[in-house]
């Protein structure tokens, strides 16, 4: 079994679509998984004459999957679709083509019959003991008796695990084992332990794990093209006016401000451009376009706003930027080994708050912090989330989402400029905080993590 210790900068930031990275991108891959599974199961065993396939959606994905298009996911993937390559198409446009078909474009001597309409069951019966997330996957004859059965869990990030694996999983994901990199750490006392022995940044030790298994070339284009696809992602946001989908009939905001800051640049502070920022890619995000789960998608709109606001604001060069994924990756990497990043697991605490403390931990990085004070950085932004709440209206990554990671991004920048303030000494640790919102996360109801059973998913009067 691989030890849970080091994650990839190109995992972690991973190019895809919106709006939810456990609901959309994860079913996605859990479909692709599956399509590929049953293709060897017929040439292997021989099959003969029509087969279906239908998937069940279990805990959150059944009481939020709709709003968060769960249903278009798995039939997305089904038909061999995959979330980086759906980033340029018109996602919409292909759904409507593919919701007429009543069958796969199988190449072979079976017909899978497969209608979204009716093979995609939303099961809001008991959630699976293992994880909210749960997708079960049925290949079947006319009898109904399965030919082959999985189960998935979609477990934040776009990652998903099998049932068979989730039981050996240290983690929320699984990672590579550590043994084979040079600064190895699953703790943030092990990482700057690991730089104050090094003299090494944290950015640096990052790049010397990830040189490992990438080329110096293939790392740096990895990046640049992270952050290519953040900057296309928050510059569609602020341009467009198309009101997003799901019913709730909600208007963009981005461009409006956008327009009137750049019209009065003098009456704008950091807080009016973050914030700008970071709503124009939740609202790319919400509308089912390019984004990067960074680390979840519905906390998408965070570490690109601070990045784009450094580059565009305070000249931030291709080298800070690369600095900044880095280092931002490292403390996500351990956000994830010892806590969770899913809002179906822990509430939006995982979500926001850990894009929050990864992007104060990558600015107090290219503001030349030292690594005591980029883990004070990013603690503070994560203790500043405790107890945040998973509460979609209407189960749709809107309200309170999009202006949920403004105010994720401001408090990544004050974080950063305080922890810059001082010497990196501080009372709680990182390691500390993360295990509280942990703990945290177990202790909060289901209403509050992903299921719009409770908060302002419920409390909205209509008139």
């Amino acid at each position: 079994m691989k030890h849970p210790m080091f994650i990839s900068v190109l995992e972690l930031f991973k190019i895809g679509i919106g709006p939810s990275s456990s609901h959309t991108v994860g079913p996605l891959v859990a479909a692709g998984d599956f399509l590929e599974l049953t293709k060897q199961f017929l040439s292997e065993n021989n099959i003969s004459g029509d087969v279906s396939i239908r998937c069940i959606l279990k805990g959150s994905l059944a009481y939020t999957g709709k709003g968060h298009a769960s249903d278009r996911a798995v039939t997305l993937g089904l038909h061999g679709h995959t979330a980086k390559s759906l980033a340029t198409q018109d996602v919409d446009q292909l759904v409507t083509r593919l919701w007429l078909l009543e069958s796969l474009d199988f190449k072979g001597p079976n017909i899978i019959r497969f209608s979204p309409e009716k093979d995609v069951v939303f099961d809001r019966n008991d959630p699976l003991p293992e994880h909210p997330n749960g997708l079960i996957f049925e290949l079947s004859k006319d009898t109904g008796v399965p030919l082959l059965m999985e189960t998935y869990f979609s477990i934040g990030g776009g990652f998903i695990s099998k049932q068979e694996e989730i039981h050996r999983l240290v983690a929320p994901i699984q990672m590579e084992s550590a043994k084979s990199f040079p600064y190895p750490f699953k703790s943030a006392k092990s990482m700057l332990t690991q730089a104050r022995k090094s003299g090494r940044s944290i950015a640096s030790m990052k790049r010397k794990n990830e040189l490992e298994y990438l080329s110096r070339a293939q790392l740096n284009q990895g990046l640049d093209d992270i952050w290519q696809a953040m900057k296309t992602c928050m510059e569609n946001g602020l341009s467009s006016e198309k009101p997003l989908p799901g019913g709730l009939n909600l208007p963009r905001r981005a461009k409006g401000l956008y327009l009137q800051l750049k019209k009065q640049p003098e009456t704008a502070n950091v807080t009016d451009w973050l914030v700008t920022y970071a709503m124009a890619v939740s609202e790319e995000n919400a509308a089912g376009h390019l984004v990067v789960t960074a680390p979840t998608n519905g906390a998408a709109g965070v570490i690109p706003a601070v990045l784009y606001y450094l580059v565009k604001h305070q000249g931030g060069t291709k080298k800070q930027v690369r600095k900044f994924l880095l280092t931002a990756a490292a403390v996500g990497g351990i956000i994830k080994l010892r806590s969770s990043i899913s809002g179906a697991e822990v509430g939006c605490q995982g979500e926001i708050g850990s894009a929050s403390s990864m992007a104060a931990a990558g600015l107090c990085a290219v503001r030349g912090g030292s690594a005591q004070q980029i883990e004070n950085a990013a603690e503070i932004a994560i203790e500043h989330h405790l107890g945040l709440t998973c509460d979609p209206i209407k189960g749709l990554v809107q309200v309170p989402c999009i202006e949920r990671n403004g105010f994720g991004a401001i408090k990544a920048y004050t974080a950063a400029s305080l922890a810059m303030r001082g010497t990196g000494r501080h009372f709680v640790s990182l390691d500390s905080c993360i295990s509280a919102m942990k703990q945290t996360g177990l202790e909060m109801s289901e209403k509050y993590k992903e299921t719009s059973l409770g908060g302002l998913a419920v409390s909205i009067t209509e008139c």
